[in-house]
């Protein structure tokens, strides 16, 4: 069954992904960030001082879960206690959404810790639409859904990646986390345009946007979250905003990571474009009082 969900939820503003080495900054306060993406396998074990920590800065910020194993392209059954654990945490911190990749991570019970991709044929939109259907009802809310990066084609492909996005958002009612970078990445290795990408998304699906760097290696990009948000993908970003309106931007560092101070200066980078993008002021954030008590 279709659920209906036709309310956007509300920008959020800009934010970053939570890591552990800057638990005690976060909790201090006193920085510009508005709210933090989870990744939600980090806080699936029962206990512990990631949890607890977690629990705390629930109480500041809002925050989002965002997911790597869902596997939701995948033909291996679901695991089933994986989205009760997905749920348990989404009762606890109450997020404004949940996230996972458009893609495959393992089968036969072995998970390869990758965002696999898969050929774009009307069979593959049936199944990943009815997987979807599945989640959404035993989350009982709506997902959100990441275009990945990719370095391979298929043959057997029947529709490009954005009709097969579009299509499904269309007939799932899943929410869209547009990846910036990702769309870079993909179209530089595909030779095909990011702008044919961006303008077939429909706009009132995407709730969430991703920024990050990437390695260039001459012949092909890879995206790894290790380095600075280069010019091609801000560029990217502004004609993003214009075309979706102010949308709860991120900023992913997950290696090299910086101290937190260094990562604030390039989410205000992101502000200001966002502002310049859409003619909007993006102040930046008050010191929470919570945070400092």
């Amino acid at each position: 069954m279709r659920l209906s969900y036709s309310t956007r939820p509300a920008p959020l503003g800009f934010g970053l992904g939570l890591r552990p080495q800057h638990y005690g900054e976060i909790l201090d306060g006193g920085h510009d960030v508005d709210w933090f993406e989870v990744i939600s396998e980090n806080y699936l074990v029962p206990g512990g001082n990631p949890l607890r920590m977690l629990d705390r800065i629930a109480e500041r910020y809002p925050l989002v879960m965002h997911g790597v194993s869902m596997s939701i392209a995948s033909t291996a059954p679901f695991d089933d206690d994986y989205l009760d654990g997905l749920a348990n945490l989404a009762r606890r911190i109450q997020p404004k959404w949940i996230s996972d990749h458009l893609c495959w991570t393992g089968v036969h019970g072995v998970n390869l810790h990758d965002l696999l991709p898969f050929p774009y044929t009307r069979e593959a939109l049936d199944h990943v639409v009815a997987r979807i259907a599945y989640v959404q009802e035993r989350l009982g809310r709506p997902l959100c859904l990441e275009n990945v990066s990719s370095y391979v084609t298929f043959e057997e492909s029947e529709m490009s990646e954005w009709d097969f996005i579009a299509e499904m958002a269309r007939r799932t009612g899943c929410w869209l986390l547009f990846d910036v970078n990702n769309v870079f990445v993909s179209a530089y290795n595909h030779g095909t345009d990011a702008m044919d990408f961006l303008n077939a998304i429909p706009a009132d699906r995407v709730i969430q946007f991703h920024l990050a760097g990437h390695s260039d290696m001459g012949t092909h990009l890879i995206d790894t979250h290790d380095a600075p948000v280069r010019a091609e993908v801000w560029d990217l970003y502004k004609a993003a905003l214009k075309r979706f309106g102010p949308v709860s931007t991120m900023i992913e560092r997950d290696d090299n990571i910086p101290a937190l101070g260094e990562l604030v200066d390039e989410l205000n980078h992101a502000r200001a474009l966002a502002g310049e993008a859409l003619g909007l002021p993006f102040p930046a954030r008050r010191p929470n009082a919570l945070a400092a008590g």
